[in-house]
C-alpha cells in the first residue's frame, strides 16, 4: 500500500516519471540493472535482505547511485550504516508529502538530505566510541545464548579475551551487564535479533 501511495504522489509529479517499482530485493536490483534511475526510493525492510545491504550491492556495481532510505526505524545504528555506505537520504514513511517531494528533488540535484529528528537521533550518539567488529561478533553470540566459554571456542580466543570484549563492549554501550548491553544493542540497531 506504502509503495502504491509513492507511484501515485510521484505520478502526478510533471518533473518526475516512476520507472520501475519492486518488492524484494533481488527485483530491487534487476530493476536498478534495467532502468539506471536518477533517485532510488528503498525502503530499509525489504524481504529476505535488508534495504542497506541492497544499496550497498547496487552501489557497488553503480557507484554513482542515489539512493534515499525510507524507514520507520529510527535506530541509529542504522541511520549510520546507511549514511556511511552512501544512502544520498534517510527519511521517515510518515514525512509529509510535499517534504518527501522535496527531498527527491534536492536528492536529484545532487545533495544529501539529512532531516533534522534523523540528525537529532544521530547526535544522541555522536561522542560514543564505537564497537570493533570482534565486540560485534561477541555481542551477536551473547545474544545466542553462547556462554564466555562456547564464545572463546567459537572465535578461536582465549576466554580472557573474551571478557575483555565484553567488558569493553559493556562500557562503551554504557550497560550495566552483558544482557542490558545485548538490549541496548538491539535497540540501537547495532545487531538484529
Amino acid at each position: 500500500m506504502f509503495r502504491e501511495g509513492l507511484c501515485t504522489i510521484i505520478g502526478s509529479q510533471a518533473d518526475m516519471l516512476l520507472v520501475a517499482q519492486a518488492a524484494n530485493s533481488e527485483e530491487a536490483t534487476a530493476e536498478y540493472r534495467r532502468h539506471r534511475p536518477d533517485v532510488t526510493l528503498m525502503d530499509l525492510r525489504l524481504p529476505g535482505c535488508n534495504g542497506t545491504d541492497t544499496m550497498i550491492a547496487i552501489r557497488k556495481e553503480f557507484p554513482q547511485a542515489r539512493v534515499i532510505m525510507l524507514t520507520t526505524s529510527d535506530s541509529d545504528g542504522e541511520i549510520q550504516r546507511a549514511m556511511r555506505a552512501g544512502a544520498a537520504a534517510y527519511v521517515f514513511k510518515n514525512m509529509p508529502k510535499n517534504e518527501l517531494l522535496g527531498v527527491i528533488r534536492s536528492v536529484h540535484a545532487g545533495k544529501r538530505h539529512v532531516p533534522h529528528e534523523v540528525a537529532a537521533r544521530i547526535a544522541e550518539h555522536l561522542g560514543d566510541e564505537d564497537l570493533t567488529s570482534r565486540e560485534l561478533q561477541v555481542l551477536r553470540l551473547i545474544c545466542d545464548g553462547y556462554r564466555n566459554k562456547e564464545i572463546a571456542e567459537h572465535l578461536a580466543i582465549a576466554e580472557t579475551t573474551v571478557n575483555f570484549h565484553i567488558k569493553n563492549l559493556v562500557d562503551k554501550l554504557g550497560a550495566k551487564d552483558r544482557t542490558h548491553a545485548v538490549t541496548i544493542a538491539v535497540k540501537r540497531g547495532l545487531i538484529a535479533i
